[in-house]
């Protein structure tokens, strides 16, 4: 059956674009570009997302592939790895490493975020080399062992970090592991310090639903911006799909909905039939037209 338009232009269709020409024209994502702009972005990331593509090339060859099908998608200007590769590379962001094992200018810029008066709270590697100068009670019912003001020993390390650090110890009896922190902050309770570490297992847990349930399995970047644009994108798409399920009404799961899209976004059919379709029927044993192997 000819409908008109592919099942990819019928999901685009859901988005609220309103408000991404809104958000665009907020940050002026499209200044000064002249084809390759972010609705095309957008879609282009999406198509990818959704048929487990996995470099810039791979993206190009198929979407060149189906050249004569691109405005269909709603994909108006040409696609090309340099036109990918420029939409990506925007934008910087600060490094956060391991204390303990970073170079000096990683150091230097933990060192920056002291200056600017912000706080960072990172663990200590059993190898730390320090210098201990004071010692402060902590309650010990807590989990804390220790709450110390320290300075850096190693020369590099040293030189790039020349202010006091606290330093402070930790035993986790949920998982039996002794944690060591530092952090340049000397106001907030020790438990504090530990419980805000602790939080970042939040994040953690942010990137499992990550690996779950989106289809990222190599980033198409290595920018800052490149990884968190195809991240957002990523998710919007995997709601975009949510949003088409609870709006056709289909009892299908999202694991299957986009198991299905991935092999027939290009397909001109209604998507609700697509899924309907797609839907284990029950066979009738009972049919008269059923024939019997066995009597």
């Amino acid at each position: 059956m000819h409908f008109g338009s592919t099942i990819f232009s019928q999901l685009m269709e859901h988005l609220p674009w309103y408000y991404f020409r809104a958000c665009v024209q907020r940050y002026q994502g499209d200044h000064k570009v002249k084809t390759f702009k972010c609705a095309d972005h957008f879609r282009v990331m999406a198509f990818a997302q959704l048929t487990y593509r996995e470099s810039l090339r791979d993206i190009e060859v198929c979407l060149r592939a189906v050249r004569s099908k691109l405005y269909h998608m709603g994909i108006h200007s040409a696609i090309s790895r340099d036109n990918l590769s420029h939409a990506n590379e925007q934008r910087d962001w600060r490094i956060y490493a391991d204390f303990a094992q970073i170079l000096i200018h990683e150091a230097r810029r933990l060192y920056e975020i002291n200056l600017s008066k912000a706080f960072f709270v990172t663990r200590a590697k059993n190898n730390f080399q320090f210098k201990h100068r004071y010692s402060h009670r902590v309650d010990r019912t807590t989990g804390l062992l220790c709450d110390q003001t320290v300075a850096l020993t190693t020369f590099y390390p040293a030189k790039a970090y020349p202010e006091p650090l606290r330093r402070i110890k930790f035993h986790d009896a949920q998982t039996d592991h002794l944690l060591v922190f530092l952090t340049n902050d000397f106001t907030l309770p020790a438990l504090t310090i530990a419980q805000l570490f602790k939080a970042r297992w939040k994040i953690e847990l942010f990137f499992k639903w990550i690996k779950q349930h989106l289809r990222i399995k190599a980033f198409y970047g290595t920018s800052p911006n490149a990884v968190k644009t195809q991240v957002w994108i990523a998710i919007c798409t995997y709601l975009l799909v949510a949003i088409v399920k609870k709006r056709l009404r289909t009892e299908l799961s999202l694991y299957t909905i986009l198991q299905v899209l991935s092999v027939s976004l290009l397909e001109k059919v209604p998507m609700v039939q697509t899924l309907t379709e797609s839907h284990p029927q029950s066979v009738n044993l009972n049919s008269h037209n059923q024939l019997l192997l066995f009597k």
